[in-house]
């Protein structure tokens, strides 16, 4: 076959997700694997979630409500915005790539911080837009070189706040500097994916921070906090106007039925999200006292996962884990080759990815750095 591929799309490199307990289990003979690589929810999806999902089986022949009217209404309340300031989306990425497909055009840039979230440099790049990586300083986000690296042909600027994968986060004050200094021609699209676990007092929501900023896009999902990754569904908060023409560029019925009633029903579940967040708070500390016992540096983290400097190369400790039946996350791509990323699971879980972590390191050879 000789297919015409546009060069912009054939200089991609492709999302690798991390391997599904199945495929492990599978391909080493496995049973009872753990999988701490994703930064999913230990506790399994909401139950009220689970039980809207279940009475809502039924309605699997109809095509979704194309309006998500009943969530966004939900959304809106929760927050305390209007319903014209959402855009629900397959994931909160799929918002990204509405924002992507309205605002750029073939040779626009894009700033975003790396390493970060590595499908705003896929999606920048899908539509022949230019990804403008600004590095990290000293885990953090570098905002002063991201606001320099903005010029005229800058359409888009991710922020994550907290990141991942360093699990920093930005203090309101410097945050409300960085969005001060960026042109309100230029739509900065704000990432909280892991918001919800965040405990810092100077820790400051983009949403309260709309009017001030109208060229500010919020990004939050159900994916984490509320355990529903497996059905696929996020949402930007924004100004009208802007979430209009986002509106005009979204895929008709990109949020499922399920997705739907079972987001719905996660609003409500304030028990769950609680002791979701209990769970997290409790084994990220578990977890850091034990690795300081160990000689590792565990980064310290706002969100439900944490960097590991394994003072090795990370892909020898992540491979040789997947043979004990643990699944993490090697951070070689995300420019952190002695790491590994943990995400905080179970006291069962963390128990045995510790364990196999202890046995591993052992057989790898420090590196001489």
């Amino acid at each position: 076959m000789q297919i015409c591929v546009p060069e912009f799309i054939r200089a991609i490199d492709p999302y690798v997700p991390g391997k599904p307990l199945e495929e492990l289990e599978r391909e080493y003979g496995l049973k009872q694997a753990v999988k701490l690589a994703s930064n999913e929810n230990p506790l399994g999806p909401s139950p009220k979630a689970l039980d809207a999902m279940q009475k809502a089986l039924f309605k699997l022949h109809r095509y979704p409500d194309g309006s998500a009217y009943y969530l966004t209404q939900a959304l809106a309340r929760h927050l305390g915005v209007t319903p014209d300031c959402l855009v629900l989306g397959n994931g909160s990425d799929d918002v990204i790539a509405m924002a992507v497909r309205a605002f750029m055009r073939m040779g626009d840039r894009a700033v975003m911080p790396h390493p970060a979230f590595l499908m705003y440099d896929i999606l920048v790049k899908t539509a022949g837009g230019v990804a403008v990586p600004v590095p990290l300083r000293n885990m953090d986000l570098d905002l002063d070189s991201m606001v320099s690296a903005v010029d005229g042909e800058t359409r888009l600027v991710f922020v994550t706040n907290p990141n991942n994968p360093t699990g920093r986060f930005i203090a309101e004050e410097k945050l409300c500097a960085f969005l001060d200094a960026i042109p309100s021609s230029v739509l900065v699209m704000l990432d909280e994916a892991y918001v919800e676990f965040v405990k810092k007092e100077n820790y400051h929501s983009g949403i309260s921070l709309l009017d001030r900023y109208p060229n500010l896009i919020v990004l939050r999902t159900f994916s984490k906090a509320y355990g529903l990754a497996g059905i696929r569904v996020g949402y930007g908060v924004m100004a009208p106007e802007v979430a209009g023409w986002l509106h005009r560029v979204r895929q008709p019925f990109n949020v499922n039925i399920l997705a739907q009633v079972g987001a719905c029903a996660a609003l409500e579940d304030v028990a769950f999200l609680e002791k979701t967040r209990e769970v997290v708070a409790e084994g990220k500390a578990w977890f850091q006292e034990r690795l300081a016992a160990m000689g590792l540096t565990a980064h310290p983290s706002e969100a439900n996962f944490f960097l590991v400097d394994v003072r090795r190369e990370g892909r020898k400790v992540f491979d040789a884990m997947l043979r004990k039946g643990v699944i993490v996350r090697s951070m070689h791509g995300y420019g952190f080759p002695r790491c590994i990323r943990i995400t905080v699971g179970l006291r069962e879980e963390n128990e045995k990815c510790l364990a196999a972590l202890d046995a591993v390191l052992g057989d790898i050879p420090e590196d001489e750095g």
